[in-house]
């Protein structure tokens, strides 16, 4: 019996996965948990051998939670859930430890699959969300500020408005627009937050 703990902060979705692994013959829900403080505790508590973390969750993510649980157990196997398909999220997930990264809009038809591939030792990754990481296997990675920068120009704040917020120069802003433009091949800003977005370098 593969015993699964659902993080998610979305109730009604830990709701519609509990009924369809609860369906399986080998395998049953043991634990849930609405953010990744509580994923860390139930861990603990009731050892799950799959854990279905969402990415995206108040108090704690899923990468952090990933991190935190694989430093106390490093076998455990954890399955990202999530509704991004970049390649930047992806990595940032299997580098935390994580065994496989299920989009949310294929967990109907991928789910059951994914468990049981993962309990078994493998990896599960979407062929789509594979070609997007070879495709920018070798793309430059922004910096933390370039990344600062880019967070306040997505939020809709002029280069004037994100040299005052970071304590920075406007010309340094610009200097760092022209550095994401080129590491992003981008032709504008609203470009640039387009493609962050899609990717995961930043999310909203």
């Amino acid at each position: 019996m593969i015993k699964v703990m659902i993080v998610d902060d979305h109730p009604l979705l830990r709701e519609g996965i509990a009924a369809v692994v609860d369906g399986e013959s080998d395998m049953r829900v043991i634990a849930e948990a609405g953010n990744g403080v509580e994923a860390i505790d139930r861990f603990r508590e009731h050892r799950p051998d799959v854990t279905l973390m969402d990415l995206a969750m108040p108090q704690m993510d899923g990468v952090a939670a990933t991190v935190a649980i694989r430093a106390e157990w490093p076998q455990a196997r954890i399955v990202i859930l999530t509704t991004y398909n970049g390649d930047v999220a992806a990595m940032r997930a299997l580098k935390a430890g994580a065994c496989g990264y299920l989009l949310k809009s294929l967990i109907r038809t991928d789910l059951l699959t994914a468990i049981r591939s993962v309990h078994a030792g493998h990896r599960r990754i979407p062929r789509e969300v594979a070609d997007e990481l070879a495709e920018h296997i070798g793309d430059e990675v922004l910096t933390e500020r370039e990344l600062g920068v880019l967070r306040e120009v997505a939020a809709g704040n002029s280069n004037r408005s994100v040299a005052m917020k970071l304590g920075i120069s406007e010309e340094t802003v610009k200097v760092h627009m022209k550095n994401i433009l080129g590491k992003l091949a981008a032709n504008d800003r609203t470009h640039a937050v387009t493609i962050a977005l899609k990717r995961g370098v930043i999310d909203v």
